[in-house]
């Protein structure tokens, strides 16, 4: 896929701009995180060499950075953001786990993309099964940049599906203590002046997201009241998000993006 250096690697007219640009899909990182960390590997390298205890946003912000670049950035930029975010993984290793490892990134890129793509359904609007297949294909795409072999993908969206199903069902996942710990750690992070009942709605949104099997082994609460505030904004957020101006429904980095893309395409 040859892409010139002052342009991304998707044009913003692509399904990748249509569902990442969208500010709803923030609202399933919780849902990705805690699907990673049912990975015991994942949980091993994020307990061990993370500081996310004791600077949950900056990591946050670092993260969120780094994967717009990719996604929105130019080619130039996304390369760059890929090779950080590899040599941080490098570096990512301990007893039975390296973060390298393609069955963990596999993993990881995984429930990014299912969170993506179930945050945007949810939120904002149905995807048809063309432009998910698409939306799957150029994931791939950066999926590779981070390391991940070819070989190693599922073939097209229903081999993904089948992947997802697979590991949901089987008992590579596992939910352990350390995976509950951590879990709660993203879910309540230790922020001055912020109240415990505060993040009720965090998690909330997470546990209506979730994979059932996943929900009941975090042991998250799902009873009437968190069912019904779940699908009350299930069914308010679209109309909401439907009505605000396409500049607000952009996130900044891709509202970046497509000002270089338009200045690219001028430039011949």
């Amino acid at each position: 896929m040859e892409v010139s250096p002052d342009r991304p690697l998707f044009p913003p007219d692509s399904v990748t701009w249509r569902v990442n640009q969208e500010p709803a899909l923030l609202l399933a990182g919780g849902r990705a995180l805690l699907m990673q960390l049912a990975h015991p590997g994942v949980a091993a390298g994020v307990d061990e060499h993370s500081d996310y205890r004791h600077r949950p946003l900056r990591r946050l912000a670092r993260t969120l950075q780094l994967t717009m670049a990719i996604s929105f950035g130019t080619r130039e930029q996304a390369l760059a953001a890929a090779r950080r975010i590899n040599d941080t993984h490098r570096r990512v290793r301990g007893d039975g786990y390296e973060a390298m490892d393609p069955r963990l990134l596999l993993w990881v890129h995984a429930t990014l993309i299912d969170s993506a793509v179930v945050a945007y359904r949810t939120f904002v609007g149905p995807l048809s099964p063309a432009e998910e297949e698409t939306y799957y294909e150029q994931a791939e795409v950066i999926g590779t940049l981070l390391g991940i072999p070819r070989a190693r993908y599922p073939s097209g969206l229903a081999g993904f599906r089948r992947y997802l199903a697979d590991m949901l069902e089987g008992d590579e996942l596992r939910v352990d203590d350390r995976a509950r710990t951590l879990a709660g750690w993203v879910l309540r992070p230790r922020l001055r002046l912020v109240p415990g009942f505060a993040y009720w709605p965090v998690e909330t949104l997470t546990a209506g997201l979730l994979p059932e099997r996943l929900r009941r082994e975090y042991g998250l609460r799902w009873g009437g009241r968190e069912r019904l505030a779940f699908a009350t904004l299930r069914r308010t957020l679209p109309a909401i998000m439907a009505t605000l101006p396409r500049r607000v429904r952009r996130v900044p980095p891709a509202r970046r993006g497509a000002r270089a893309w338009t200045r690219a395409v001028q430039g011949g």
